[in-house]
C-alpha cells in the first residue's frame, strides 16, 4: 500500500470510531435515527475483533482502533454517555479509628477512615468513601486494594472487608446510592443536576463514581495504586464491569452475579432463566441509557454483548463469579460471556489472565465467591504461590 492509501484508510478506520452509525450525536448524546428492527440483526455475540468496517483485528494497533469502536457502540446504544474525569478530586477526612477489630474470632485489626471525595463543576459533586487498611506496616509500595460499591461507608463495613484484610489487601467501601439513587428519582440525585448535558444514567454514573476513586487512591501513600481491584454484586457487579472496561487504571475486575450475555438470557433468549433485556428494562429502565429500552424483545439487533466489557478490560485481569441457580443470572450465559471474551486474551497473549468460577446456591455472594476472588488476586495480581485454575467449564447438566 502507497502512502496515500495507507493515510486514507486511517482516515476510514478514524471515522468508524468518532462518527457514530444510524444515529446523530452531540455532546454526551446519542440519538437513533433508525429503528431498532432496522439495526443488522445477529443472532451470535457481536465479534470484539472484527471492526465496524468488516476488517478482522490483525495488530495492536487495530485493537486499540477497535477498542474505541466498541467502547462508542456500548455508550451509544446500552449505558449512555458519561462525563470526562473532573481533574479536581479531593479528599476531606471525616473520623478515623485505629486498632479495629477485624471480627469477634480474630485478633487481627485494622485502621479505619472515613473519607469525604469532593470534584465536579465548582467542586459541587462528592460522595464518602470508607478506608479500610491493615494495621501492622505494610509493603512499601503500599496495600493492594479492593474497591466495593456497597451501602455505606462507615466503620461497620469491617465485617464485610475482614477476608482481604485477613490476606493483607486495603479496602475501600463506596456508598453507591451517593452516586446516582437506585430509584425513578435518580435524575435529580448525585452527579446528573451538575452534568444535564449527558444521557448517562445509574450504571454509568456508578462506574463514573468508581473511577473518581482511583483518582484520589493514586495519590494516597498508604495504597499501591498499580494494584487496585474492583468489585461488586449484582446490579452493583453490572457498574463494576462498565468501570474495569473503561478505566485502564484498574488492575482487577470482580463482579459477581452480574454481566450474563443478553443473548442468552430471560424469556425471550434464554428458555426463561435469568433476565434479559426486557425484564431489565421493564423493572429499571433507569440503570441503562436511554436507547437501551428500544431492544425490548429484540436482543438480537443490539450491536453488542456483555462479553464486550471483559474483552476491553484485557489484557489487565477479569473474574466473573456466578452461582448455578441464580435467578436473576443464567449460569450459562455467564459463560457465554467468558468464552466470548477469549479470544481476545487469547491474542493479546494473556489468555490465563481471564477466569470465571461457579458455585451452587443462588443470587448473591458468599465466602466460596469471596475465596475464588481472592485466590485469584493472589495468584495473578501479587503472584503468590497457588494452583488454582479458574478456567473450568462445569459439566452440562449444571448449566441449563
Amino acid at each position: 500500500m502507497n502512502y496515500t492509501g495507507f493515510i486514507l484508510k486511517t482516515f476510514v478506520l478514524m471515522l468508524t470510531v468518532i462518527i457514530p452509525d444510524q444515529g446523530i450525536f452531540a455532546q454526551g448524546r446519542f440519538t437513533m435515527t433508525v429503528s431498532a428492527d432496522e439495526l443488522l440483526e445477529s443472532k451470535e455475540m457481536p465479534d470484539p475483533l472484527t471492526m465496524n468496517d468488516g476488517t478482522k483485528v490483525t495488530t495492536a494497533e487495530q485493537w486499540q482502533i477497535r477498542r474505541q469502536e466498541m467502547i462508542r457502540i456500548l455508550e451509544d446504544y446500552e449505558y449512555g454517555h458519561m462525563p470526562p474525569a473532573p481533574g479536581n478530586v479531593k479528599a476531606t477526612t471525616i473520623s478515623s479509628e485505629y486498632g479495629i477489630p477485624v471480627n469477634k474470632d480474630s485478633t487481627l485489626t485494622a485502621n479505619y477512615r472515613k473519607q469525604h471525595l469532593t470534584f465536579g463543576p465548582n467542586a459541587v459533586c462528592g460522595f464518602d468513601v470508607g478506608i479500610f487498611t491493615p494495621a501492622d506496616e505494610g509493603p512499601e509500595t503500599g496495600y493492594p486494594v479492593f474497591v466495593t460499591l456497597s451501602f455505606n461507608a462507615e466503620r461497620s463495613g469491617i465485617y464485610f472487608a475482614g477476608e482481604p484484610l485477613k490476606r493483607g489487601y486495603a479496602v475501600v467501601t463506596i456508598p453507591y446510592n451517593q452516586l446516582g439513587a437506585d430509584a425513578s428519582s435518580w435524575n435529580e440525585t448525585a452527579f446528573f443536576p451538575h452534568y444535564p448535558e449527558y444521557d448517562w444514567r445509574d450504571f454509568s454514573a456508578w462506574a463514573w463514581g468508581i473511577s473518581r476513586v482511583v483518582d484520589y487512591l493514586e495519590t494516597d501513600p498508604l495504597i499501591d495504586e498499580d494494584k487496585i481491584i474492583i468489585s461488586g454484586v449484582s446490579r452493583l457487579g453490572q457498574a463494576v464491569l462498565l468501570a474495569g472496561a473503561l478505566d485502564e487504571r484498574i488492575a482487577m475486575t470482580a463482579p459477581v452475579a452480574g454481566g450474563m450475555a443478553w443473548r442468552f438470557s430471560g424469556k425471550e433468549m434464554g428458555n426463561g432463566l435469568g433476565q434479559g433485556i426486557t425484564e431489565v428494562v421493564d423493572q429499571n429502565t433507569y440503570w441503562f441509557g436511554p436507547n437501551f429500552e428500544k431492544f425490548r424483545n429484540l436482543t438480537t439487533h443490539l450491536p453488542c454483548d456483555q462479553h464486550w466489557l471483559p474483552a476491553l478490560t484485557a489484557p489487565r485481569l477479569f473474574i466473573l463469579c456466578n452461582a448455578f441457580n441464580d435467578e436473576y443470572g443464567r449460569a450459562y450465559a455467564a459463560l457465554q460471556t467468558v468464552q466470548s471474551a477469549q479470544p481476545v486474551y487469547e491474542f493479546l497473549g494473556v489468555k490465563d489472565n481471564l477466569g470465571m468460577h461457579f458455585r451452587e446456591g443462588g443470587h448473591g455472594m458468599t465466602m466460596e465467591d469471596w475465596n475464588a476472588i481472592l485466590d485469584f488476586a493472589d495468584q495473578k495480581l501479587l503472584h503468590k504461590p497457588g494452583n488454582r485454575v479458574f478456567n473450568r467449564i462445569p459439566s452440562a447438566e449444571k448449566l441449563p
